[in-house]
C-alpha cells in the first residue's frame, strides 16, 4: 500500500529533516571543540616543554586524552539515550569519528614501532585530521570544516618538510582550522 503525501506533508517533512540536521550540527558541535582545543592546548604544550624548556618527556602531555575520552563517551552515551530517533547524519557521523578514533589508536601503535618512532608521526595525525574534517564537512554540508580539511592536506605536506619540532607547530595550526575554528562557526549555522 503506498501512501501520498499531500504538499503540506512534504513541507513538513522537509521541514522536521532541517530541524534534525540542524540539531545534529548543533550536538557535535561539542565534539570538534572538547577535542579541538584539547588537542590544541596538548600539542602547544609540548612544543613549549621539548622546544623552549627541553623536558624530555613532554610527551606526557597526551596523557590529558583519558579524561577527554571520559568525557566523550559520558556525554556520548548521555546523548543517545535523550534522543528517540537517530539521524542518518548522526549515525554517519558517530561512524566516522569512531573510525578516525580507532585508526589514531592504531596509527600510535605502529609509529610507537617504527625506527623513528613519533618523529614521522605528525605529518599522518594532520592527515587524519583533515580526511575526518573533510568528510564531516561533507556529510554536514558545512563548508569551514571541508576547508579546514583541505588546509589540513596541505599542512600534512609541508609537515614532511620541517623538523619535529615545528611539526608540533603545524599540528596546532591544523587543530585550529579543523576543529576550532569550525567549531565555534557550527553554532552559527545551527541557529
Amino acid at each position: 500500500m503506498e501512501e501520498s503525501f499531500s504538499p503540506q506533508d512534504s513541507l513538513r517533512l522537509i521541514q522536521s529533516m532541517i530541524v534534525k540536521t540542524r540539531s545534529s550540527i548543533s550536538e557535535d558541535r561539542f565534539y570538534f571543540l572538547l577535542w579541538g582545543w584539547v588537542s590544541f592546548a596538548a600539542i602547544v604544550t609540548q612544543f613549549i616543554l621539548k622546544a623552549i624548556i627541553g623536558y624530555p618527556r613532554h610527551y606526557l602531555v597526551w596523557l590529558v586524552v583519558i579524561p577527554a575520552v571520559i568525557v566523550t563517551i559520558i556525554h556520548s552515551s548521555r546523548r543517545g539515550g535523550n534522543r528517540s530517533v537517530s539521524t542518518y547524519i548522526g549515525s554517519s557521523m558517530a561512524s566516522l569519528w569512531t573510525g578516525i578514533g580507532i585508526s589514531f589508536f592504531i596509527l600510535s601503535l605502529i609509529v610507537s614501532r617504527l625506527p623513528n618512532g613519533w618523529l614521522d608521526a605528525w605529518p599522518f595525525f594532520i592527515l587524519f585530521y583533515g580526511l575526518g574534517t573533510y568528510i564531516s564537512g561533507r556529510i554536514l554540508q558545512f563548508r569551514p570544516l571541508v576547508i579546514g580539511g583541505m588546509i589540513n592536506w596541505a599542512l600534512a605536506i609541508a609537515s614532511i618538510y620541517v623538523a619535529y619540532d615545528y611539526q608540533l607547530l603545524l599540528a596546532a595550526a591544523a587543530i585550529l582550522t579543523s576543529y576550532i575554528i569550525p567549531g565555534h562557526l557550527l553554532k552559527r549555522a545551527a541557529n
